[in-house]
């Protein structure tokens, strides 16, 4: 059986996002950054230093994800690339998608790539695969406040304010920031970017 996300291929200028493939892994736990926002409610491991379980969640996440997909629950991770060199990953996930049509995204980008405008151009990619051919009705996006290239990017792109969250993680209390993106906003201001390979994909968003 062919994993389908495989041929999926998204272009907008000179960024190119891929799904992640073992191949890959190495490569984006080098560039993998200090400053990466994880998932706060992930277990840390004591008797790692704090570099190589960052690497360790980053990797298991992306095993996780292949692992655990279904088209009610799923997590997309992309591998991208800029003129040809990774420099990051873009993630896309759903739950309750066929019903609910809304879609969060995830981030990161190595040191040496940042200030170029390659984070939105990657998130406008992902975004032209949600609302394309996923037909999503909305996109949301959270943040710690304190991390602001994050909410940069989502408001340059027209998401707007969605509230405050508080949740309970391994080292205590954290605030998120949550911002949302319609259709209708999206496609008024919508770029062109080169969607190849979803067909085959789209059952395995639960879609027909």
């Amino acid at each position: 059986m062919d994993w389908p996300f495989f041929d999926l291929r998204l272009t907008y200028r000179n960024v190119v996002v891929r799904a992640v493939t073992d191949a890959d892994l190495p490569r984006l736990m080098a560039i993998h950054p200090a400053d990466a926002e994880q998932n706060p409610a992930a277990l840390r491991f004591e008797w790692l230093d704090s570099d190589s379980d960052r690497q360790r969640l980053f990797l298991q996440g992306v095993w996780a994800n292949r692992g655990r997909w279904s088209p009610s629950s799923w997590c997309l991770d992309m591998v991208v690339e800029v003129d040809d060199e990774v420099v990051g990953v873009q993630s896309l996930e759903g739950d309750d998608f066929p019903l609910l049509g809304t879609v969060d995204s995830a981030s990161w980008l190595s040191r040496s790539a940042r200030g170029r405008g390659t984070a939105t151009a990657m998130r406008t990619a992902i975004l032209a695969l949600a609302f394309g051919p996923l037909g999503a009705v909305a996109a949301v996006s959270s943040a710690e406040p304190a991390n602001v290239a994050s909410l940069a990017v989502s408001r340059r792109l027209g998401y707007v304010a969605n509230g405050l969250s508080r949740i309970n993680s391994p080292h205590g209390v954290v605030e998120l920031e949550h911002l949302r993106l319609t259709r209708e906003r999206w496609l008024a201001e919508r770029q062109q970017v080169d969607v190849f390979g979803a067909e085959a994909c789209l059952p395995w968003f639960g879609l027909t």
